[in-house]
């Protein structure tokens, strides 16, 4: 059986590219706390996580740096050859599903920040003046 799930923040806005066929996949990775003990100073893993389709599209869409994440999926490793010759490996999650975990609060927050302009020019519309 191979799934995970892990609660983190983002290190940065999802990265949002297309295959060459149009598939659209995000990219981030995933900042999580290590409990320790007490006495020890706070560490944390990094995760590097792929979304696929329209999951990846909402992801880059409303996540941003700090956003806090549930992510469901599965382990995946691959390789490539470097540029020096040396074959490497790359262990990722693909999320199955994303929860966002910020609250609507938050978010609104920060996906609004530079807009909000107030239309002080504004004209209301008599109702006798609506063609329909």
């Amino acid at each position: 059986m191979n799934k995970v799930m892990l609660v983190g923040r983002l290190t940065k806005a999802p990265e949002l590219r297309y295959t060459s066929q149009g598939s659209p996949v995000a990219g981030f990775t995933l900042a999580i706390d290590r409990r320790g003990k007490k006495d020890q100073k706070k560490q944390a893993d990094y995760i590097s996580v792929i979304v696929w389709g329209s999951m990846g599209e909402n992801s880059s869409k409303y996540l941003h740096k700090g956003s806090q994440a549930a992510i469901f999926g599965r382990l995946q490793t691959r390789s490539y050859n470097a540029n020096d010759g040396t074959k490497r490996y790359v262990v990722e999650v693909v999320a199955e599903e994303v929860q966002f975990l910020d609250s609507k609060k938050e978010s609104d927050k920060s996906s609004s920040e530079g807009f909000g302009t107030p239309l002080d020019d504004f004209t209301p519309i008599e109702d006798d003046d609506l063609p329909f």
